[in-house]
């Protein structure tokens, strides 16, 4: 299994598709990535109009606001814990080459909700 660290700001999607294909050395198959985190996640959405990513965090935050009243978590970051929740952890994707199989548009996310941090990503070429 392969490892990459990104660095995140307070939140918002960090694009990692770059650095996903950096990990992959050829391969042609499916490969599965997981984050070991409870406050992020892992998203295939839009990334060439940041606009998308704009709307998709202000609705996400709309559903789960950070500080609601009966939110118990004393850290005080369940909206971090639900938004990840609502996003997910992983991702199965196609690859060919060394490089990911995606939609035109599409690029591979690591979604942050709780941040500044430092995550992991791991990848498994299957």
């Amino acid at each position: 299994m392969k490892r990459i660290l990104v660095r995140t700001p307070k939140e918002g999607l960090v694009d990692i598709t770059g650095a996903v294909e950096g990990a992959l050395e050829g391969h042609t198959g499916l490969v599965y990535l997981f984050v070991p985190h409870t406050t992020c996640g892992l998203a295939v959405q839009e990334g060439a109009d940041p606009d998308v990513a704009h709307d998709l965090l202000q609705r996400l935050s709309e559903l789960a606001p950070r500080l609601h009243p009966k939110d118990r978590h004393r850290e005080g970051n369940s909206h971090a814990h639900l938004k990840s929740l609502l996003t997910g952890v992983h991702l199965l994707l196609p690859a060919e080459g060394g490089r990911l199989r995606l939609g035109r548009w599409q690029q591979v996310f690591l979604a942050e909700y709780d941040g500044p941090r430092e995550r992991e990503v791991w990848i498994r070429p299957l």
